[in-house]
């Protein structure tokens, strides 16, 4: 017999209970290309997913970087828009915001001129590839079976963001950025979000700058 023929000595399949409702972790996003583009609405590069229902989305995989849950996998729907009216839209456009505010390191009050910038998309494919901290939720599927989701971004007002983000705890008033690289968080917003031509992705932007 054969490994491919007796299977008694193979491990057993690990435990795929759903993450506990709560839960932060850093994760990294993927989007799944859906062909759909509308460059009027700034849908281009085939990020986006058309379906039946004439509903637009981002179809998201966040893949968990670090602790307990490393490396599993979650999958949620990114609303763009919905023929039933704009609620969705305005939930989807909500939740990139606090993406980019938490991969850019973005205070929700902060309005100054390198932030107004930071939550700016020059396409999609930014999100493809970007690293943020996460809420974990769980929701039934179709089958009333509970599953993961995540819809909520943890930006940097919360008090595990620093740790969880940068591995670190920030000191009041300074944001790990300037203290690992001795610039301040206005000159680093600066440096990471100029045109696409003269500034790297920005996941590779952060890998570089917090690693």
């Amino acid at each position: 017999m054969t490994r491919w023929n007796d299977f008694n000595d193979a491990t057993d399949q690990g435990s795929y209970d759903v993450i506990p409702s709560g839960t932060l972790v850093k994760v990294r996003m993927t989007l799944k290309p859906g062909g759909y583009d509308n460059p009027e609405m700034g849908w281009t590069g085939g990020y986006a997913t058309c379906g039946d229902t004439g509903a637009i989305y981002l179809n998201a995989e966040f893949t968990v970087l670090e602790g307990q849950y490393a490396r599993r996998k979650i999958w949620s729907l990114i609303g763009m828009h919905s023929p039933k009216g704009p609620e969705w839209e305005n939930m989807g456009r909500s939740f990139v915001r606090g993406i980019l505010q938490s991969a850019r390191n973005i205070k929700a009050e902060d309005n100054s001129p390198p932030a107004y910038k930071a939550r700016q998309l020059q396409s999609l494919s930014e999100l493809d590839g970007i690293e943020f901290v996460a809420k974990i939720s769980t929701e039934k599927d179709q089958y009333d079976e509970p599953k993961n989701v995540i819809k909520q971004a943890i930006t940097p007002e919360h008090k595990q963001y620093a740790q969880l983000m940068f591995g670190q705890t920030a000191p009041q008033g300074h944001p790990p950025a300037s203290q690992q690289s001795g610039h301040s968080q206005a000159q680093l917003q600066s440096q990471l979000y100029s045109p696409p031509d003269s500034a790297p992705h920005p996941a590779e932007s952060y890998n570089n700058q917090w690693d």
